[in-house]
């Protein structure tokens, strides 16, 4: 760990898309390959349809969602995903399981109007495979005034629809502990990424000192899904978004998996704790 509170660790190895909603669907999901949903063994297409419904279910109270999961703490976070990234007036951003657009929003304010207006300036692909949460994130969009430099796309993250080496970025935040292959989507995330481009992910992560995971597992099963009752009504969704944290791989063997996918001076911060962590790497 360095001076900043950065946790460095080895390495490994190793066009704009139009600006239009483009839908692709893929079929690399198993009916007999075993993975979790929550805490439940299911098989690989019976995840992705129940994040698919979760996700359709919590789309319009998404922010809600989010406060209750972090206690209002993901807008800060979020605000320091950005500065982390630090766009540049031309920089292609591709923003995966960002159908909301909390993270696209907060990069076309960062790289600002003059940047969105060069012809060759920067500009965002907000992409999702949950048609609901674009929707909402399309919706707010309008209403902030945010039309320029973003398109929307609908499409599966282990299977992306773009060409070798589009974009400059590529963030997911909040996104990657709900897919069905973390191998795959870090797989395309590296192919679609131009050399020198840059990989980064903000996610829920694992608390440290065990003083505060037990508050935090506390708050986390006997709080937040009678929460999502009460103010949601949808127990199960919540519940699920506490399991899938839980399930989800701690810093260092994340930060392992991203190596494995080929991208090179992969670190790591943890935010709040361990509560979420960003985590970095770059395709050389």
């Amino acid at each position: 760990m360095n001076k900043s509170g950065i946790v460095l660790t080895r390495s490994l190895r190793r066009q704009c898309v139009p600006r239009a909603c483009i839908q692709r669907l893929c079929s690399t999901y198993s009916d007999k390959k075993e993975t979790h949903f929550g805490f439940k063994n299911v098989n690989e297409q019976k995840k992705k349809e129940s994040v698919l419904n979760v996700f359709h279910s919590v789309a319009d109270s998404y922010d809600l969602m989010n406060d209750a999961m972090s206690l209002g703490i993901h807008r800060v976070w979020k605000d320091t995903f950005i500065q982390r990234l630090g766009p540049g007036p031309r920089t292609k951003l591709l923003d995966v399981a960002g159908g909301t657009g909390d993270i696209s929003f907060r990069f076309l304010d960062k790289v600002g109007k003059e940047a969105l207006a060069q012809e060759d300036g920067a500009s965002v692909t907000v992409f999702d495979i949950n048609k609901s949460m674009l929707t909402v994130g399309k919706s707010r969009s309008e209403k902030l005034g945010h039309t320029q430099g973003i398109s929307w796309v609908e499409g599966d993250a282990q299977s992306l629809p773009f060409p070798d080496n589009s974009f400059d970025c590529y963030t997911i935040a909040f996104g990657i502990r709900n897919v069905v292959r973390i191998d795959l989507v870090l797989q395309e995330a590296y192919r679609v990424l131009k050399p020198g481009g840059r990989f980064l992910c903000l996610e829920f992560s694992k608390v440290r000192p065990q003083e505060l995971e037990t508050i935090y597992d506390l708050y986390s099963f006997q709080v937040i899904p009678p929460m999502g009752k009460l103010l949601a009504g949808d127990w199960e969704s919540y519940q699920y978004l506490v399991e899938s944290i839980r399930k989800f791989p701690d810093q260092e063997r994340f930060a392992g998996m991203i190596q494995d996918a080929g991208f090179r001076f992969v670190k790591y911060e943890n935010l709040t704790f361990g509560v979420a962590a960003i985590h970095s790497g770059f395709k050389l």
